[in-house]
């Protein structure tokens, strides 16, 4: 099981908690935990990556054992820790000001 944390609006819109865990089929991925996570929450799908070209959103970023992998190829295949569910894909809520 892989496991997902989400930012607060994300699992407000899901009605679940922080972390969610999903069935991921491997090879693990960010885009084959998108997919997974997008079957497991239809509410999500277009809120955390563009409806036709499936990039990222802009104010979203993914973190894989403390490292910022938002810029990353989505289907590379991600750390074992990630993929055994030791370790969270971090999906982060960025911040932006002035």
């Amino acid at each position: 099981m892989v496991r997902v944390t989400l930012p607060f609006h994300l699992r407000n819109l899901a009605q679940t908690e922080q972390e969610v865990q999903l069935s991921v089929a491997p090879p693990v991925s960010v885009s084959t935990v998108l997919d997974a996570l997008e079957a497991a929450y239809p509410v999500l799908k277009g809120t955390i990556r563009e409806h036709e070209t499936l990039k990222r959103r802009a104010f979203l970023r993914f973190f894989a054992c403390g490292e910022d992998i938002s810029t990353e190829d989505p289907g590379r295949s991600l750390p074992e820790s990630i993929a055994n569910g030791t370790e969270p894909l971090m999906v982060i809520g960025a911040i932006a000001g002035g």
